[in-house]
């Protein structure tokens, strides 16, 4: 088995074996990963590569947004967390269009700060 069929196999089963939690741990770092290489792409101008990354990104939030539950009592929560990952899709989405580091980097550093937080829970 190659190397990348063997990490392949290894993600699957700790995305399959994941609780909650670590599921959402596994989704910020993924979201960060994207941004990062994206904002790498646009240093080597490699546009399309800028494009796949932030979209796989965008991807990512967006299901963070869909997962909230907004019952439970956990309301107040999960309504400033829609609105962060509204305001953090959004930059992604001009990031993207305008090819804009300096966003791209603002959203890397939110994602961050949010996986610090949801880490520490």
């Amino acid at each position: 088995m190659s190397y990348t069929s063997a990490s392949k196999v290894y993600k699957k089963n700790q995305i399959e074996t994941a609780s909650p939690k670590q599921l959402v741990v596994l989704l910020y770092e993924g979201a960060i990963k994207f941004i990062r290489l994206a904002e790498l792409s646009v240093e080597k101008e490699d546009f399309n590569k800028v494009n796949t990354n932030l979209i796989k990104a965008q991807d990512i939030v967006t299901e963070l947004m869909v997962s909230l539950n907004h019952q439970d009592g956990q309301n107040a929560i999960a309504s400033e967390l829609q609105s962060l990952y509204s305001f953090i899709l959004n930059q992604l989405i001009q990031a993207n269009l305008h090819k804009d580091q300096k966003k791209m980097l603002e959203t890397r550093h939110l994602m961050s700060e949010l996986l610090e937080a949801w880490a520490s829970i």
